[in-house]
């Protein structure tokens, strides 16, 4: 509980700090919030004094902190959206980009543990060399790449994809038939990463003495590579977890505009071309939160695959 505790503590030093630079680099940006020819310059200057821009900066921070910690209130759109709550735009953004991101991360992590023990089993073979081909094109190009070859080949050589997102679709399966271009543009990269990874661990810990006195004391090969080398290869692998999903999350802002998902990655892109800087700063965070729970999670799931750290988080 202890060490549970100083991880939450940390996570939300971290979120603060994140909170507050995003706060002072965005509004050290020019901008003009309310600046429209058909709204009366009286309720312009009103409406900026209403959200404390006429303020210093320290003044401006300061309610902007408290209209966070007290109401949960992040501001509203003042260009995109106008008058409308940052955080009711986030919310009605949020579905689309949550799956893509997720199904993308539920698919790159078993397809990667997959080939990564076959890449290791059959290591110095064709079978590890093609995988190994495949690994490093996927670790070099980027995901909107892929997304851009994606779109080409199964849109417009062979149609069997929308080209873009279809927020027209009725049922689960149209919209689900739209997202399949994006969310393999997004997996390709991640089941690289690890691929790569795990294939170096396990034959590491396969040639490892520990792994020889199992199989001595009557294990079988896939016995012992199953109980012991693949559950020690976890250790470091789970660290890899952090940059699989902040490396989803950044591609998807790109991925997102090219095949026009309705999302907070797009939402992003916008509030910063727009110079919607409330939005921009929710949604800055928003994903700082996400990276940092992320963070946590695989700190506390150390204690799950590894008995030394739980030993050492004891003492």
């Amino acid at each position: 509980m202890k060490y549970v505790l100083q991880r939450i503590g940390a996570m939300l030093l971290t979120l603060f700090l994140v909170m507050t630079l995003s706060f002072m680099v965005i509004r050290l940006m020019p901008m003009s919030l309310f600046e429209n020819p058909e709204v009366p310059k009286e309720i312009q200057e009103k409406l900026e004094d209403k959200f404390h821009l006429n303020d210093p900066l320290p003044l401006q921070y300061y309610y902007f902190m408290e209209g966070i910690v007290t109401d949960l209130d992040f501001g509203i759109s003042v260009k995109l959206r106008p008058g409308l709550e940052v955080f009711d735009i986030i919310v009605t953004r949020l579905p689309p980009t949550m799956l893509i991101n997720f199904l993308s991360l539920f698919i790159s992590i078993p397809l990667g543990l997959i080939f990564g023990t076959i890449a290791a089993l059959k290591r110095n073979t064709v079978v590890d060399h093609v995988i190994s081909v495949f690994v490093i094109l996927f670790i070099s190009i980027p995901s909107f790449v892929f997304a851009s070859l994606l779109q080409y080949l199964f849109t417009f050589v062979w149609p069997l994809f929308p080209t873009l997102y279809e927020s027209t679709a009725v049922t689960v399966g149209q919209m689900m038939h739209s997202l399949v271009l994006p969310i393999v543009a997004l997996s390709l990269g991640p089941i690289a990463t690890l691929t790569r990874y795990l294939r170096g661990e396990l034959i590491e810990n396969i040639s490892s003495e520990y792994l020889l006195l199992a199989r001595t004391k009557g294990l079988t090969k896939t016995q012992s590579i199953v109980r012991h080398a693949f559950r020690n290869s976890m250790m470091p692998i789970t660290n890899t977890l952090v940059s699989l999903i902040t490396g989803i999350m950044g591609g998807s802002l790109v991925v997102e505009n090219m095949f026009a998902v309705p999302g907070t990655g797009g939402l992003l892109t916008k509030s910063i071309f727009a110079g919607d800087h409330f939005l921009t700063v929710a949604i800055l965070i928003f994903y700082s939160a996400i990276s940092l729970v992320t963070i946590l999670v695989v700190d506390l799931c150390y204690g799950l695959i590894d008995p030394r750290v739980r030993v050492g988080g004891g003492k």
